[in-house]
C-alpha cells in the first residue's frame, strides 16, 4: 500500500470537491472518528445481509479496520480515488462471470489498486498473479509485455480463477483463502481440522498470512462502504475510467513518441498502459496491441497514425534498447548480513524488507518461535548482482601428460599412469525454430533459454525483426571435442586400461548453479556451448537446480566403466573384472540419480540406470540399494 504514496499519478491532484459534497457529518479536516464495537457490528450486519459472502465482525477484523481507517488514512484516500478508475471495469467483468461484486475489494488487499505492484515472491499486477498461475489463465509474459499488469486481462483471469475455486469449495471465504495460499494449503487445513468446511473453523491450520488475508478483505469492505463516516475522502486521479478509450496499434512504437506527438504526459501514458514493461509497444499488422488513451486524444491518434509510425522508423529506434535487462552479464551473489531488530519490527516486516520469507529467517537463525525482540541480531542472506567474470579459456592440454589416478574416496592408489591423448571433433547438429504468428525474437529466445543477441549472431540478423515462417537457428554452432585416452602404467605387463581406473583431471573446473541462472548463461560465461555442458555433465534436460554442480571444462578422459564392461570377455573372469569392485548406495530422502552420480567421480546417470535396470521414469525409494561399480583400490 505504501507504494501509492510515491505514485506520480496523484501529484497535485487532491481537491476539495468531495470534502465539500460528502462531508455530511461536518467533521474537521484532521479529525479521526472512532466508534464502539456495537456500531461496527451493526454496520457489518447491514453489509452482510446485502452480500453472498459471509462478512463477520470480530477482533481480528477490527484490527484491520483500524489499519485502513486510522493508520493508513492517506493511502486509503488514494485507493478510493483509484477505485473510481478501476471499479466500473471490475464490476462489469465480475457481473459477466456471475461472481459477487464485493470481490472487487480483493484487489485492494492484493495490490492497493497499483497495477504495477510486485510482491517479494514475484506476483504482479492488480490481482497479484504468479507467473505460472497467470499462464494457466492466458496471461502472457514477454520481454516487452506483462499481461498481469493489464487491468482488463488480469481481471478476466481473476474472475475465471474465482469460479474454478468456487466449484471446489462452494464457500467464498474459502475461495479467498485458496486464492491467497493455494488449494493445497486449504485442503490440508480442512483435513487437520477434522473435515470442517468454513474459514473460521480451519483458520488455525492455515498459513499465518492467510489467517490475516480474509479478515483484511472483510475490513476493506467495511471501510470502502463507510469511508465518509471515518472522514476519509477520495484523492482523485487525473483521469477517470469513463474519460478514456482504447485504440489499436498496428506498428512498433514507443510511449515516449506518443507522449511527444500527442502532447500527453509520459506518466499518464504509463499509468494508463502498465502492460508495456519498457515503454515499447511491439505491435505488428498480424499482432496488434490495444492501448488506452484519454478520449480527447483518440482522434489525434487516428488522424496522425501513419505519421507516428513513420516517425518511429525515421528516428531509427532499436527495439533491443527497450528490452528488460536479464542477468546475462551478471552473477547473483549471496551475501550474509546482520540485521538488528528495531522497535515495532516483526519477522514478516523484516522478510519483506530483504525480499525473503519469515520461515527462511527462522531457519537461518534457528528460531523456534516467530517472535523477535528489539536489538536482536538476525542473520540475513541477501542476493545481489555483480558483473560476471568471464572465465579464461582453458589452456590446451598437451598430447602427453602425467595424471594421478584417483580411485574411490575410501581407497588411495598412488600409481601414476601416462595418458596418450587422441582427439576427435564432431560438429554440433543445428536446431531450428520456425517462427509462428505472434512470436517475437525475445519470445523465441526465452523459449530456448538463450538471448536475443545469441539468436541474432547465430542467424546473422541485422535487426530483431522476424517474419512468420522464418527459420531460425536456436543452438550455438561449434564443435564437440571427444577425447580417446589410452593409459599405460610404468610397467606394461601389469597395465590395465585407463577406462577401468577412474581418472580425474587436476584441472577440472566446476560451477555451482545460482538462482536465476540457466544453461546458456553459464555456457556463455565460460566460453563453451550448451551442448558441451550437456555432454560433460550427462544432463537429460536443460533444466537446472539451484546448487547443482556443473563441470564447465572438457574432461581429460571420456572413458567409463560402461565402456570397460562392453570390452570385457563374457567367459571367465578377466584382469579387468578383478580390478573392479561393486558397492551399494542407500537412497536417502531427496536423492535423485543425478545427486547419487555426483558422489562418485566419473559415474554417469546412464551407468546407474544400466547397472540397476532402471527405466527413465522409475522413481527412487528411500532405503533402496543402488549398485555402483568402481575401480578396485
Amino acid at each position: 500500500m505504501d507504494s501509492l504514496s510515491t505514485l506520480k499519478y496523484f501529484e497535485s491532484t487532491e481537491n476539495t470537491r468531495f470534502r465539500l459534497t460528502e462531508n455530511k457529518y461536518n467533521f474537521l479536516p484532521n479529525f479521526v472518528p472512532t466508534y464502539p464495537d456495537s456500531v461496527y457490528y451493526y454496520r457489518m450486519q447491514r453489509l452482510d445481509v446485502e452480500s453472498p459472502i459471509n462478512l463477520t465482525y470480530n477482533a481480528r477484523v477490527r484490527m484491520f479496520i483500524d489499519m485502513y481507517a486510522n493508520k493508513k488514512r492517506g493511502t486509503t484516500s488514494r485507493v478510493l480515488g483509484l477505485a473510481q478508475m478501476y471499479f466500473p471495469m471490475f464490476e462489469q467483468q465480475l457481473d459477466k462471470y456471475n461472481v459477487p461484486l464485493e470481490l472487487k475489494y480483493l484487489a485492494i488487499v492484493e495490490s492497493a489498486l497499483n497495477s504495477k505492484a510486485r510482491s517479494p515472491v514475484g506476483a504482479g499486477g492488480l490481482w497479484q498473479f504468479m507467473y505460472y498461475t497467470g499462464k494457466v489463465y492466458g496471461l502472457e509474459l514477454t520481454s516487452y509485455v506483462d499481461d498481469r499488469n493489464d487491468p482488463l486481462k488480469s481481471t478476466v483471469a481473476a474472475c475465471r480463477h474465482f469460479n474454478d475455486l468456487y466449484n471446489m469449495y462452494h464457500d467464498w471465504l474459502l475461495v479467498l483463502a485458496a486464492y491467497n495460499s493455494g488449494p493445497g494449503n486449504v485442503n490440508k487445513a480442512i483435513r487437520r481440522s477434522g473435515g470442517k468446511m468454513t474459514f473460521w473453523e480451519i483458520m488455525p491450520y492455515l498459513p499465518r498470512e492467510t489467517r490475516d488475508y480474509v479478515p483484511a478483505f472483510i475490513a476493506v469492505n467495511y471501510v470502502m462502504a463507510y469511508s465518509n463516516e471515518h472522514n476519509i475522502y477520495p484523492v482523485m486521479p487525473k483521469i477517470l475510467y469513463h474519460e478514456t478509450d482504447t485504440i489499436a496499434v498496428h506498428q512498433p512504437i514507443t510511449l515516449s513518441i506518443l507522449s511527444d506527438k500527442l502532447k500527453l504526459s509520459i506518466a499518464d501514458l504509463e499509468f494508463l498502459n502498465p502492460t508495456f514493461r519498457t515503454g515499447f509497444i511491439p505491435a505488428t499488422p498480424a499482432n496488434p496491441f490495444y492501448i488506452r488513451l484519454p478520449q480527447k486524444s483518440i482522434a489525434d491518434f487516428i488522424n496522425n497514425e501513419s505519421s507516428l509510425y513513420a516517425y518511429y522508423q525515421l528516428k531509427g529506434y532499436d527495439a533491443n534498447q527497450f528490452k528488460v535487462q536479464d542477468n546475462a552479464d551478471y552473477d547473483i551473489v549471496t551475501k550474509k548480513i546482520t540485521h538488528k531488530v528495531r522497535k515495532g519490527e516483526t519477522l514478516s516486516t523484516i522478510a519483506r524488507k530483504y525480499d525473503c520469507t519469515s520461515s527462511e529467517i527462522k531457519k537461518w537463525n534457528k528460531l523456534k518461535k516467530s517472535s523477535v525482540y528489539k536489538g536482536q541480531p538476525l542473520k540475513i542472506y541477501v542476493q545481489t548482482k555483480q558483473p560476471a567474470v568471464q572465465a579464461k579459456t582453458p589452456k590446451t592440454v598437451p598430447s602427453t601428460q602425467s595424471v594421478a589416478v584417483n580411485t574411490d574416496s575410501l581407497t588411495e592408489d598412488p600409481t601414476v599412469a601416462v595418458v596418450e591423448k587422441k582427439s576427435a571433433t564432431t560438429s554440433v547438429s543445428p536446431k531450428y525454430h520456425v517462427v509462428k504468428k505472434g512470436e517475437s525474437l525475445g519470445k523465441v529466445a526465452t523459449k530456448y533459454h538463450v538471448t536475443t543477441k545469441n539468436l541474432m549472431a547465430w542467424n546473422k540478423l541485422k535487426s530483431s525483426n522476424i517474419n512468420i515462417g522464418q527459420k531460425i537457428r536456436v543452438n550455438a554452432p561449434g564443435k564437440i571435442i571427444v577425447d580417446e585416452s589410452v593409459a599405460d602404467t610404468k610397467e606394461k605387463e601389469s597395465a590395465r586400461p585407463a577406462a577401468q581406473s577412474k581418472q580425474v583431471s587436476p584441472n577440472a573446473k566446476y560451477h555451482v548453479v545460482k538462482k536465476g541462472e540457466f544453461l546458456s548463461k553459464i555456457a556463455t560465461s565460460y566460453g563453451v556451448t550448451t551442448d558441451e555442458l550437456v555432454t560433460w555433465n550427462s544432463l537429460e534436460t536443460n533444466n537446472l537446480l539451484v546448487g547443482q554442480k556443473l563441470r564447465v571444462n572438457q574432461p581429460d578422459t571420456g572413458s567409463s566403466a560402461k565402456t570397460t564392461a562392453q570390452q570385457t570377455p563374457s567367459k571367465g573372469q578377466s584382469q579387468a573384472e578383478r580390478d573392479l569392485k561393486l558397492v551399494y548406495y542407500t537412497v536417502k530422502p531427496g536423492d535423485t540419480l543425478w545427486s547419487i552420480a555426483q558422489h562418485y567421480d566419473g559415474i554417469t546417470i546412464d551407468q546407474l540406470k544400466e547397472w540397476n535396470k532402471l527405466s527413465g521414469k522409475a522413481g527412487l525409494k528411500v532405503g533402496q540399494k543402488i549398485k555402483v561399480i568402481l575401480p578396485a583400490g
